[in-house]
């Protein structure tokens, strides 16, 4: 969830298809994407999967071939059940859950970003699992910033990850890792072409942060965003919906209301080469000054 309050390891994996760059080789086609704004209900694991496996087959009549879905999708983020009995929430590789949504994108060659517990020796960690088209889970990603309720409960990961689908560098986060700039920064510095983020915006103050992150991620790094966040209620909170597709402008290219839906659109190799042309941010940044060491006067 959005909150309040070391050196990376980046993992590059491969997932469906032949691995093209920019620069001098010829343009990637068209990456089509879909946010899946779903409802879901804290713990109902196979419920929840279904809303997947729905979402995946309606992504894929539009075109779509990569869906990202909210955080904690495939157990809901409900933080008093997370409290209470993480081990309920808990999506394990080759768990049944996984296997129906692996099953759903084999069945349409789509690439889905899915939530859950995943058990560590050190504790718990809110993971996004990246399920091919193959219907084999391919990365797994550990969200690296917890607000203060979540580190009651989950421990924070370490390693960022940039998975490839069909030629395109995608970086991932989860919901407040895109609160800290220099997130987004270094997985596009890293080569990443978009940011996927799994999020769980809920309606207020933390709907009006949403509004503001993921344009300025978009902009500020010249890449493409794709935020999936819930629609509806569960677990005492209601979700704020307004999942989007954002081009590396900042411009909203598909957005969804507050209902259950979808926000597609395409990732278009021109149009990012010509921003990054245009709008040369990672080119023309500074080199990393030194550690400010400011004079702290105290007044009368």
């Amino acid at each position: 969830m959005d909150g309040r309050a070391g050196g990376l390891l980046r993992a590059a994996l491969v997932v469906g298809g032949d691995v093209t760059t920019t620069g001098d080789n010829p343009a990637r086609e068209p990456l089509r994407v879909a946010a899946a704004q779903i409802e879901a209900a804290g713990g109902d694991l196979a419920g929840n999967a279904a809303a997947h496996v729905a979402a995946i087959a309606s992504a894929a009549t539009r075109g779509a071939r990569l869906v990202v879905f909210p955080e904690l999708s495939l157990c809901g983020y409900d933080y008093p059940l997370l409290a209470a009995d993480v081990a309920r929430c808990e999506v394990e590789v080759g768990d049944p859950v996984l296997r129906t949504v692996g099953q759903a994108c084999r069945a349409h060659t789509v690439t889905a970003v899915v939530g859950g517990c995943a058990r560590r020796a050190d504790g718990w960690a809110i993971a996004a699992f990246v399920v091919g088209p193959d219907g084999a889970v391919a990365a797994t990603y550990h969200k690296r910033h917890l607000d203060a309720d979540e580190r009651e409960v989950f421990v924070a990961g370490h390693t960022d990850t940039i998975v490839q689908v069909r030629g395109w560098r995608l970086g991932l986060g989860v919901c407040y890792d895109a609160s800290f700039p220099e997130h987004a920064r270094g997985l596009a510095l890293a080569g990443a072409d978009a940011y996927l983020v799994p999020g769980a915006f809920t309606v207020g103050d933390s709907d009006h942060r949403r509004g503001v992150y993921f344009p300025a991620r978009a902009l500020e790094n010249t890449s493409y965003v794709v935020f999936a966040n819930y629609a509806g209620a569960h677990g005492g909170w209601r979700y704020a919906g307004h999942s989007a597709v954002y081009g590396p402008d900042g411009g909203a290219l598909a957005a969804a209301g507050t209902a259950a839906g979808l926000a597609v659109a395409d990732l278009d190799d021109a149009v990012l080469r010509r921003q990054r042309d245009s709008q040369r941010m990672l080119l023309d940044r500074a080199a990393p000054a030194p550690a400010p060491s400011p004079v702290v006067i105290a007044l009368p």
